[in-house]
């Protein structure tokens, strides 16, 4: 496994295909530790064969996404919540 990593802001495009809001914006909690913070902070790693987002607090998988050509899958079992703020 590479120690390189981005930051959460890589997911943008990606979830942008599935959320009509920005979710690198939405406020996660690490389901392992608690810590809370924007998804745009996460540690992410990928793209092939997808992605995952690791918690900058315990390292801890937060979020994993991947694509093919018909379809998305995303597993958000490492976060406890999600907030996200709708446009007014």
């Amino acid at each position: 496994m590479t120690t390189e990593h981005l930051d959460g802001n890589a997911l943008a495009g990606p979830l942008a295909e599935i959320f009509s809001v920005d979710v690198t914006a939405a406020t996660g909690r690490c389901a392992s530790c608690g810590l809370s913070g924007p998804v745009a902070s996460l540690r992410v790693y990928g793209p092939a064969p997808g992605f995952v987002a690791r918690c900058p607090g315990c390292d801890e998988v937060v979020l994993r996404l991947v694509r093919g050509p018909d379809a998305a899958w995303l597993d958000l079992r490492g976060a406890v919540s999600l907030r996200v703020a709708l446009p007014e």
